[in-house]
């Protein structure tokens, strides 16, 4: 039921972006944040299993320009010097967090955020300077260290895999003395550990689980994260 739609920042700039409307009884909106490969078919598939369970997800492309087309592969090992430069230059502030802020207005509240890796950092960063959302979670995000001393405005938790060479304990550990009352939580897992290329079957459903709990219980349901 998913469908690309054209979406633009505040001043105009265009972006891509996939969409899935709920499926059910809506819960809310999602801004799903892609990890540095882009809108891949995991993040597709899973956009869609979330709309299966009353949420209207928008998965923004936060890097190619508004014309590119959508990875058909989850990772490309080839290319990932060059996306990890256009990372580099794209920048959370330049261009990044301008199409995070024009995708949660795109969606009637409330609206959460979840990202993984590249997105598990953004995911932070909006949490600590976008407006209009309700919770937040990051997952891998590996340069949230070098922005803890940024506070989110949200409810927020992390989820960082214990064995992960990309994030060491040390960023981990900094993180959580910058923020003693954070929801941190470490999986027996290394990075990835949602997606296909790390799949750890338990800790990704731990940490969805935590995720949907913190999303309930922010917009005013039960649920125990």
């Amino acid at each position: 039921m998913g469908q690309r739609i054209a979406l633009a920042t505040r001043d105009g700039a265009p972006f891509s972006a996939w969409h899935e409307p709920a499926r059910e009884a809506r819960r809310g909106g999602v801004v799903m944040l892609h990890a540095i490969w882009g809108v891949t078919p995991h993040l597709r598939e899973l956009s869609g299993r979330l709309a299966e369970q009353g949420y209207e997800v928008i998965v923004p492309n936060l890097m190619d320009a508004a014309d590119a087309g959508f990875p058909t592969a989850d990772t490309e090992p080839t290319i990932l010097d060059a996306r990890m430069e256009m990372g580099r230059q794209t920048g959370w502030g330049v261009s990044t967090l301008p199409r995070v802020q024009a995708t949660i207005e795109a969606l009637e509240g409330p609206v959460f955020a979840m990202g993984f890796c590249y997105g598990g950092t953004t995911a932070w960063l909006a949490a600590c300077r976008c407006e209009g959302l309700t919770a937040v979670a990051a997952f891998y995000g590996g340069d949230i260290a070098a922005y803890k001393d940024e506070a989110p405005k949200v409810p927020t938790i992390l989820h960082f895999g214990k064995t992960d060479p990309m994030i060491p304990l040390a960023d981990v550990e900094a993180i959580r003395e910058a923020h003693p009352d954070l929801p941190i939580y470490l999986y027996e897992a290394g990075h990835a550990f949602v997606a296909p290329s790390g799949h750890h079957p338990d800790s990704a459903h731990l940490a969805l689980l935590r995720t949907f709990q913190l999303f309930q219980r922010s917009a005013g349901g039960k649920g125990e994260a």
